[in-house]
């Protein structure tokens, strides 16, 4: 009896140790894990109710910041920005807002040009930050993208400022000429030679606002709401029309080749004015007894066949440096020459803007004192309505376009970068064109 005794002693002891260092072992795991950890100072845990829920729904980059400057909370467009890096805030301006509102409690916003993170180039980001309390302990910062903004009101000014300019030089040109008039009114010769003047500023003025009409027209419609088939040999005849008594003036000589059964889908009057602007420039550029070719040629495309109309002229060409802004509104490469021919500096950017909407592009080669080829290449009607049909069939060879062999059929690749070669070659592949009067 003794021995049980003592043995039941034994046990009960052996299980008051272990309860007591099983509640000491709870109680320090407790107090372990009521410590603040390096991690969670920086979690959401920290933020107010509802907080984390309004920052991820902001357009705007946010960032909270606690009193030792760290990031508790950071959107990814802040990190894509560059604004944190490290766990903390890496743009020193806003840096010092934040502590300056934390010390007063005032909102503070300022704007703010960043360079890009991560490239060479020498334009920056513009920002608008702003910064506000929240709370007792931590800051807010939004952070605003304005790059875009800030180049679309670049352009916008450029381009009022442009209007403003060429539309003054007309009417200015009117009112002299006019006071002219009346001073000459006893001088029948000088009467009818500023009557001409005055004729001639009328008619460019005219074209300006024309063409400006045409160019907000072009940006604002969807042309593809229209759309219909159009054969290429109208739109050239219509485009030769428009500048017939110019070349003839000037003894030019119009080719024409290629361009009988091609049909291009789109709006068949933007498409006429975008054709015209080419071959109004290569006449208008071009010295006199010179010739402008217009070839048209299918070409295979992925997604379907696409139409190449090319003009090509000998006129005095395009240097290298301006080859990439002559698409650009009111940009002439040569001033003098463009207000003498008449020009007004957005024919051009009609006939990007028309190719882009409708599917396509319009490329240029030039070459200093030979002459210059601009390439308009626009979705085949064919292909938009076969495409579907095509897809259905699986034993429809996808290269052939016109259900029978033909030239096209096996149409190489150099074709569709004859942009970057020179005239003689560039016309090599169109059919011979035919000289018309």
């Amino acid at each position: 009896m003794n021995v049980d005794a003592a043995i039941a002693a034994v046990a009960a002891i052996a299980g008051c140790c272990t309860g007591v260092i099983a509640m000491l072992a709870f109680r320090w795991s407790e107090r372990d894990q009521a410590k603040p950890t390096r991690t969670s100072l920086h979690t959401d845990a920290v933020l107010p109710p509802g907080v984390d829920t309004v920052l991820s729904v902001l357009r705007s980059s946010a960032v909270v910041l606690d009193e030792a400057d760290g990031v508790v909370k950071a959107s990814s467009a802040a990190y894509a920005l560059g604004l944190v890096r490290g766990g903390k805030l890496a743009v020193d301006p806003m840096l010092q807002m934040a502590r300056d509102t934390r010390r007063d409690g005032e909102i503070r916003q300022v704007e703010l040009d960043l360079p890009r993170r991560g490239t060479g180039r020498g334009d920056a980001l513009a920002v608008s930050a702003r910064v506000a309390p929240l709370g007792s302990r931590l800051v807010l910062l939004l952070v605003e993208d304005l790059t875009e903004a800030r180049r679309i009101e670049a352009v916008r000014r450029d381009f009022v400022a442009n209007v403003s300019h060429e539309l003054k030089t007309p009417v200015g040109a009117l009112s002299l000429l006019s006071e002219a008039v009346m001073d000459a009114s006893d001088d029948p010769e000088a009467v009818s030679r500023f009557a001409g003047r005055m004729q001639s500023e009328a008619t460019r003025l005219t074209s300006l606002v024309q063409e400006l009409i045409d160019l907000s027209r072009v940006q604002n419609d969807n042309p593809l709401e229209d759309a219909e088939p159009v054969r290429v040999d109208e739109l050239v005849e219509e485009a030769m029309d428009r500048c017939r008594q110019q070349a003839s003036s000037k003894s030019i000589t119009m080719a024409v080749g290629g361009t009988a059964d091609l049909h291009v889908w789109g709006n068949r009057s933007q498409l006429a004015g975008a054709l015209g602007n080419l071959v109004e420039n290569a006449v208008n550029y071009s010295p006199a007894r010179t010739r402008v070719g217009i070839a048209g040629r299918r070409v295979p495309a992925a997604g379907g066949a696409m139409i190449e109309i090319a003009v090509t002229d000998q006129g005095i060409g395009i240097s290298e440096k301006d080859r990439d802004r002559i698409f650009e509104r009111f940009y002439r490469v040569d001033p003098a020459r463009s207000r003498a021919t008449g020009g007004t500096g957005l024919g051009l950017a009609i006939v990007k803007h028309v190719a882009a909407s409708h599917g396509g592009e319009v490329t240029v080669w030039s070459s200093e004192g030979q002459g210059s080829t601009f390439t308009l290449r626009l979705p085949e009607a064919g292909a938009v309505r076969d495409r579907d049909a095509r897809r259905e069939d699986p034993a429809t060879d996808p290269d052939d376009l016109d259900g029978e062999d033909g030239p096209y059929d096996t149409f190489s690749g150099p074709a569709v970068t004859h942009h970057h070669t020179s005239p003689e070659a560039l016309r090599a592949p169109y059919p011979a064109p035919e000289v018309l009067p």
